[in-house]
């Protein structure tokens, strides 16, 4: 089998160039009363999902999202981490599927003379099919491309959507910025970050000198444990090592992961997705814990199995966690594992992956239908069954197409499958949604 391979430097490509217009901010003026469709999300799933009604003809959408700008929460979390590039390639990205549009590598191509020669050479191979990787700077501006041809700003307001009411005819949508009724909603509300468990310490709240990878890390005075397996782990630790810092690295399974996606790259493709299809809810519970599990990207491995020979990196492997403790007195923090030993650094940031949101706390717990954490879905349309006009996009969809559901190209998947759903039920309501074909 053939393994992609980039080269590491990679992972220090420049951030902060501009390559297009700044990002549209949302509208400010007041939230319409009604719409066709209500989309809640403006992450990447929401780009692709806007767009795609662009094209369909369905104008008549709004998008209520927390963030200030179309894919701000994806982009701000890079950010935070200080990630270069994505982990998905040229052919992955959130532009609308079947027409007309710019597609991600042309637009890198248009901005030749402003990439490093290392970002021109995954250009070439892009072209000539192979995977290849994308700066986070190209990756950005393209999604501020297509945002713009679309007009989405235009359709977007920065809010908190609160409840969700559907019935019969329509669905009420709660926000912060007043009460909408929409034909159709599409929960684009992607994963949230997994919290560690109760047990670790007393309490609700992280003790001193203990947080998460979604917040901004800074430099520590002096170790820092990082405990996860995953791409975000491997970010903090990475950025650790960089300021000249030791690190303690806790991953629970017994070796790290490190692979191009972070799923398999069969479950892209129809013949992956056929495997979800017809089978039991067993074997696809099975298959999503055999499949979505934590990975790094192949780019990490030198830096970090040098760091780890001549000692800055410290990795624990297959040791879980029995216990975390914040500093006190000037101590340090710690974490105790479960083969008796106990590790202790300036800082502990817990990289323990995320969840999808499935709508439950937005929807009715019968609507949700909820089962070993995920929703009771139509395979056809995405639609919660007992909610027909509620449909989801992204992570919440994995048990019906498979772990690629929460990538850029499971949200096409998903994407059409709503659009093509919803065309019809505007089409045939009562109320005749004007609806024009492009």
């Amino acid at each position: 089998m053939t393994v992609f391979l980039p080269p590491p430097e990679f992972l220090d490509s420049p951030r902060g160039r501009r390559f297009g217009a700044p990002p549209q901010r949302y509208r400010t003026d007041a939230l319409p009363s009604t719409a066709s469709v209500v989309i809640v999300g403006g992450g990447l799933a929401a780009i692709g999902l806007a767009g795609t009604f662009w094209h369909a003809g369905i104008r008549d959408f709004v998008i209520v999202d927390r963030s200030s700008r179309l894919g701000g929460q994806f982009l701000d979390r890079a950010d935070t981490l200080g990630q270069r590039v994505l982990r998905s390639p040229y052919d992955h990205h959130p532009g609308a599927e079947g027409y007309r549009d710019c597609e991600l590598l042309d637009f890198a191509r248009l901005r030749w003379s402003l990439l490093t020669e290392g970002e021109r050479l995954q250009v070439r191979l892009a072209q000539a099919g192979h995977r290849s990787v994308v700066p986070m700077d190209v990756f950005e501006a393209y999604c501020d491309h297509v945002v713009a041809l679309h007009g989405l700003a235009y359709r977007a307001w920065q809010g908190d959507v609160r409840q969700i009411d559907p019935n019969d005819d329509e669905v009420l949508v709660r926000t912060s910025l007043g009460d909408i009724r929409a034909e159709n909603v599409v929960l684009c509300t992607g994963e949230e970050s997994v919290t560690a468990p109760a047990d670790w310490w007393p309490g609700d709240t992280p003790p001193e000198g203990v947080g998460y990878w979604s917040e901004p890390v800074g430099v520590a005075d002096g170790p820092t444990v990082v405990v996860g397996a995953g791409l975000s782990a491997a970010h903090v630790v990475s950025k650790a090592l960089a300021a000249g810092g030791q690190v303690h690295w806790v991953i629970r399974e017994v070796a790290e992961r490190y692979q191009c996606a972070d799923v398999n790259a069969s479950f892209f493709r129809a013949e992956g997705r056929s495997r979800f299809h017809g089978t039991t809810w067993q074997d696809r519970l099975q298959m999503m814990g055999q499949h979505r599990r934590a990975s790094v990207m192949f780019e990490f491995r030198p830096a970090l199995t040098a760091a780890e020979e001549r000692g800055s990196l410290v990795v624990h492997r297959g040791t879980g966690v029995t216990a975390v403790h914040g500093r006190t007195d000037g101590g340090p923090a710690a974490v105790d594992l479960s083969d008796g030993t106990s590790v202790s650094g300036h800082q502990v940031v817990l990289a323990l992956g995320t969840r999808p949101l499935i709508g439950a706390e937005l929807l009715p717990a019968d609507v949700v239908c909820a089962r070993d954490g995920w929703p009771d879905l139509d395979e056809v349309s995405l639609a919660y069954r007992a909610a027909p006009r509620v449909h989801a996009l992204g992570a919440a969809a994995c048990m019906v197409l498979g772990p690629a559901a929460r990538n850029i190209d499971g949200h096409r998947v998903g994407t059409s499958r709503i659009v093509t759903s919803i065309l019809w039920q505007l089409e045939t309501s009562p109320r005749r949604t004007e609806v024009t074909h492009v």
